[in-house]
Formats: structure tokens, sequence, C-alpha cells
């Protein structure tokens, strides 16, 4: 699932090849991937520029400007399991699996949304909807502060795993980066959130953003489907340091990585670098 990097990388991409541009068009393939009717869909967003771009957490938000400026719509982008948001030449062959492409401006350029298990969805709001959607989220993993942090963590009777999930405490961290924080941190999955000293819990905040940044830097993990703006991998799989690499050599100490599930989510850790606490929570503990 594309999570904050990922997401992140495709706004810088947006930026570069969408930003100032007109929908002069839109064709609508499957109508289930958009939020209400397919037909009011086409007529918030046919005419209107890209004029801006925001993010928190996992979710995208297109800026559109219209006949009225002081009240913008949004094309409000969630890309699920398997979302795709690519700007690609309009002669350019059709994927299966793409749903809806908006024409830009007079050029040969289209923005294409693709998603094979067909989770995303698209959505056109208002500045209000936006923001209600925004406030149920928890502060942005890359902005949040270390005060902020420390006080979401506390008297938090989950295992640190299924903290970072949660995207009512901190938004935008999924599976991959926080099994990748965790690891940088030296923290066991299954540590009480609540229970983390707080040398341990300002070493996690910095672990999260750290590795958050790294990942922007490499373009975004491609384990699957993820592809940037302009189609192509995010570069951040090789340096995984325990996700997905169960049974491999830790890279810090050499003993084998392990597999947990904790309330049905895979946490990969290292044990040795990672090493159970006595007041560790049961796996469900979630």
């Amino acid at each position: 699932m594309p999570e904050l990097p990922e997401v992140e990388s495709i706004l810088r991409g947006l930026a570069q090849h969408a930003l100032g541009r007109r929908v002069t068009a839109v064709e609508v393939r499957n109508p289930a991937v958009i939020v209400g009717s397919a037909a009011g869909f086409g007529r918030n967003v046919v005419g209107k520029r890209i004029a801006g771009l925001e993010r928190k957490g996992k979710v995208l938000a297109v800026r559109l400007s219209g006949d009225n400026p002081e009240a913008p719509r949004y094309l409000l982008v969630r890309l699920g399991m398997t979302g795709q948001v690519t700007v690609a030449r309009r002669e350019a062959p059709v994927e299966p699996h793409t749903h809806v492409r908006l024409a830009l401006g007079a050029g040969k350029d289209e923005l294409r949304f693709r998603d094979v298990r067909r989770f995303g969805r698209l959505c056109c709001s208002t500045r209000r909807e936006l923001e209600a959607v925004f406030n149920r989220l928890g502060p942005d993993a890359r902005e949040i502060t270390e005060q902020q942090f420390l006080a979401a963590l506390r008297g938090r009777r989950v295992t640190i795993k299924s903290w970072l999930l949660n995207q009512a405490f901190l938004s935008g961290v999924g599976n991959i980066y926080a099994d990748e924080a965790l690891f940088a941190a030296r923290l066991h999955p299954l540590t009480p959130a609540g229970r983390l000293s707080r040398v341990a819990a300002r070493r996690l905040h910095r672990a999260v953003q750290r590795i958050l940044n790294r990942a922007i830097a490499w373009g975004g993990t491609s384990v699957r489907d993820y592809r940037n703006a302009e189609g192509r991998r995010g570069n951040f799989l090789s340096q995984l340091r325990v996700y997905q690499r169960t049974g491999g050599p830790c890279r810090r100490c050499r003993r084998p990585i392990r597999r947990l599930v904790i309330s049905g989510r895979s946490s990969h850790f290292c044990p040795h670098c990672q090493p159970r606490p006595r007041h560790a929570l049961p796996p469900a503990a979630g």
C-alpha cells in the first residue's frame, strides 16, 4: 500500500508535470472509483486549472481553480492498496485497470488513475469537506513535533507497531516504514506504546522522520504496484533493513530476521537488535 513517501513522491511529480495546467476533458471508465456521481465529478473538474497540491499522511489533494477563486474545488485522491496517479502521453497505450483519464490543456498529456484492486477513490470536494477529512487524521508523520509525538503516545495501551499504523494517532506511516522505524530505533514491535521511556520515544520520533525522508529521497518503495507520477518504480526497496526479509540476515548483526503477526498485520524485526521487553503485549493487542 502506498504510504507517505510514495504519496509525497507523486505530489512532487505532479508539481513538475501538471501544476498550472487546465483539465480539458474527463473520461470516467469505471464509475465505482468516483465518490458521488461520475457526471457530477466531470462537471466539477472540466475547465479547472490545477492550482496547487497538498498532502496529509497518505491523502493527496489537488486544488482546482475556476470561475470563483474564493471557493476552489479539490480533487481528493486516496490510493488505497494499489492506486497509481501518473502523467502520460495521450497516445500511450492505456493499461488495464485505468479507471479515469483527465486531459491536460491543449497538449498531448493526460492524468491517469489506475488501480488494480479498486480500493482507491477520487472525490471532488469543497475546502470544508477536505478539512473534515484532514481533521480525522493525526498529525502528519513528517511534521509532528517531538512534543506532539510524546503526548500522542502517553497512556496508549496498544503495541507500538499498532500505534504507528493508527492514522488517527499518526498519519502517513504504514507497514513498511513502521517496521523500518522500529528497527532503526531498536524497539520490539510488541512494546506497549504507553510504556516507552522518554528517551526511547524521542529515538523513535527521530527514526520515523529520518526513514520517511530517506524513502522520499529514493522515490519511495515499489514492492509491487507503486509507480511515481512519471510511471517509474521507487528505489527504496534495496535500502530496507527488515521489511519482508524474513529469514534473511540482519544487516546490523547478521542474525536472521523474524516475522510476527500483530493484529492481523505482518511485522518484521531482528530479535537480537530489537529484544522483546518483559512487559511486551500479546500479538493480538492493537
